[in-house]
């Protein structure tokens, strides 16, 4: 049973999306396409091969699924419709582009280090199955874009007024400062790895730009384009009421937040910081150095700068 209860909450994410009366033809043929799409490109592969680094490539274009199926058969405004379709279109193709462009360079050959760490965690939990510990973890993902990761776009995309709602202009600036974000954070991390390449310098810590006030700050960015998603469904949300069974809509609210809360724990401690940092500390001598001074997650100010402040402060009140 140990191997099977994490699947419990997406099922039950799934199941409530068929539940509805709104949503219920969609989720279904989502669901179908996203347990295709991962039996094809995820379970099969990763049975063969003993390697759960295929994820990377079916569940971006999961995410494209969403979105391509959020434009066929959503009867929301069009403009809204369309706005959210695209953005979930291209952020699964522009990730799952570049899990193509490894596969095709033989990175996937080898198991990528976060799913070498979550072995070690099965491990640690007595998962002793690797192949059926793998195939739970590939249809979890499956299941997750079934479920709780299509319901910002559907909820979104069911919305018929014409009216531009504050809540959703407040997450269009949000959506695209986070998007700068990550792209900056990105295009940093590229110009400093090219530099100590050109210097010959191996194994350095990019603690340049962003990654001066974050370890991860494309993590960061990541999670808060979702809460953009997830602030520019409550218009939407609000508008079912008039639809949907109290109790029906109310679970419609807890799953929009259990989104946030998913991707937060999947960013930091699944398979982002956590698993990043294992390996990091290993790898570079100066990388403890850097988790001393730097915040994990959150962006903020260095912390041997936050206490020296407050050394000093308590100084001058002395």
């Amino acid at each position: 049973m140990k191997y099977f209860t994490p699947l419990l909450p997406f099922f039950a994410g799934w199941m409530l999306l068929m539940n509805t009366i709104s949503f219920s033809q969609i989720a279904l043929i989502n669901g179908a396409l996203q347990m295709l799409l991962f039996a094809l490109v995820v379970c099969i592969p990763a049975w063969k091969t003993g390697r759960m680094s295929y994820v990377d490539i079916g569940w971006p274009w999961g995410l494209t699924v969403i979105g391509v199926l959020t434009w066929l058969f959503s009867e929301g405004d069009p403009v809204r419709v369309a706005a959210v379709s695209i953005a979930y279109i291209f952020a699964g193709s522009r990730m799952g582009l570049g899990a193509i462009k490894l596969l095709t360079s033989g990175h996937l050959n080898t198991e990528l280090p976060r799913y070498e760490f979550q072995k070690r965690r099965w491990q640690k939990h007595g998962k002793t199955n690797t192949k059926l510990a793998m195939q739970v973890e590939a249809i979890l993902q499956g299941v997750a874009n079934a479920g709780f990761l299509a319901l910002p776009a559907f909820i979104i995309a069911s919305n018929t007024s014409p009216q531009i709602s504050p809540f959703e202009i407040i997450a269009i600036i949000l959506w695209l400062a986070a998007f700068a974000m990550e792209s900056i954070a990105d295009t940093q991390k590229l110009a400093f790895l090219k530099k100590m390449k050109a210097q010959g310098e191996k194994n350095q810590v990019c603690n340049v730009g962003l990654w001066r006030y974050s370890r991860h700050p494309n993590y960061f960015a990541e999670w808060m384009v979702w809460n953009a998603l997830i602030i520019a469904a409550i218009p939407a949300w609000l508008a079912l009421f008039n639809q949907e069974l109290l109790i029906v809509n109310l679970l419609l609210g807890m799953g929009l937040l259990f989104v946030s809360r998913v991707m937060y724990t999947t960013l930091v401690t699944y398979t982002g910081a956590v698993p990043a940092e294992y390996y990091s500390v290993q790898k570079r001598p100066a990388y403890r150095q850097y988790q001393a001074e730097t915040n994990m997650f959150f962006p903020g100010p260095s912390k041997l700068n936050i206490t020296h402040n407050s050394t000093n402060s308590l100084k001058t009140n002395d």
